[in-house]
C-alpha cells in the first residue's frame, strides 16, 4: 500500500522541479526516490562484482560458468570420456579465472553510470519491473564494458596461458590455421559471457532487494521499496 501511495505522487506531480521538494504522501520526494534507486543499484552492483571477481566466483558457479566455445568444446566433450580433455579443461579454467580478474573493473564501471543516474531515471526504475534497474545499467554499459573489458580480458588470458594452451590444442586437433582468429573468438566470447554473468547477478541482487525486507540495509531502501 505504502508503494503504491508512492507511486501515485511520483505520477502525480506537477513538475520536476517542485517534485524534488513536495513530500509525496507524506511518504517519499521525487530525490527520496532518486536515492534510493541508486543506492540499491550500487548495492546490487557492488554484491554481484564483488561475487563474482573471487575465486571461483565464475568457475564454481553452475548460473555463470563460462564454457568454451563451440570449436573447443565438442572436442573437448568427445575426449572427456577418454580421460584426454585436461589440455581443455585448463583452457576452460583460464577463460574463467580472466572474468574473475575483470569484474573490479565492470564494478567500477558501474559505480561511474550509477553516479548519472537521474530523477527521471530513477522513477522510471521504481515504476519498472523487478529487473528494470538491472535494465537500465546494462543499457548504459554494455558497449563500455566491452570496450574497456576486452584489452584486460585478452592481457589476462595471454598473461595465464590460456593463448599458448590454445595453440597447442589447435595444433593437435588441426586447427592451427584457426589459432589467431581463434584467439579474438575466445576473447569475444568470453566477454559476452562475463558481462552476462555481471548482469545476471545484478538481476538477482536487484530482485532480493525489491522482495525481501531484510536485504534493504539502509532506511531509504525501506522507504522506497517498501512493500
Amino acid at each position: 500500500m505504502r508503494r503504491r501511495l508512492v507511486l501515485i505522487g511520483l505520477m502525480a506531480a506537477p513538475c520536476p522541479a517542485l517534485a524534488q521538494q513536495a513530500i509525496l504522501g507524506g511518504l517519499l520526494t521525487q530525490r527520496d526516490a532518486a536515492r534510493g534507486v541508486t543506492e540499491a543499484l550500487g548495492v546490487a552492483a557492488l554484491r554481484a562484482t564483488d561475487q563474482l571477481g573471487r575465486p571461483n566466483g565464475f568457475f564454481a558457479d553452475p548460473a555463470v560458468h563460462i564454457p568454451l566455445p563451440a570449436q573447443f568444446a565438442g572436442v573437448q566433450r568427445s575426449l572427456r570420456p577418454l580421460g584426454l580433455a585436461g589440455p581443455l579443461d585448463d583452457l576452460e579454467r583460464s577463460v574463467n579465472r580472466a572474468a574473475e580478474a575483470a569484474m573490479p573493473e565492470a564494478g567500477r564501471i558501474f559505480a561511474d553510470v550509477i553516479r548519472g543516474l537521474t530523477i527521471s531515471d530513477a522513477i522510471a526504475i521504481v515504476r519498472g519491473g523487478e529487473d528494470a534497474a538491472t535494465r537500465y545499467l546494462r543499457a548504459n554499459t554494455e558497449g563500455r564494458l566491452t570496450r574497456l573489458i576486452t584489452p584486460p580480458m585478452r592481457r589476462t588470458l595471454e598473461a595465464s596461458g590460456a593463448f599458448r594452451l590454445m595453440d597447442m590444442v589447435a595444433g593437435q586437433f588441426s586447427l592451427r590455421s584457426l589459432s589467431r582468429s581463434l584467439r579474438g573468438d575466445v576473447t569475444d566470447f568470453s566477454v559476452r559471457k562475463a558481462l552476462d554473468g555481471g548482469f545476471t547477478y545484478v538481476a538477482r541482487e536487484e530482485r532480493a532487494i525489491r522482495r525481501d525486507p531484510a536485504r534493504r540495509t539502509s532506511d531509504i531502501l525501506r522507504r522506497v521499496f517498501a512493500g
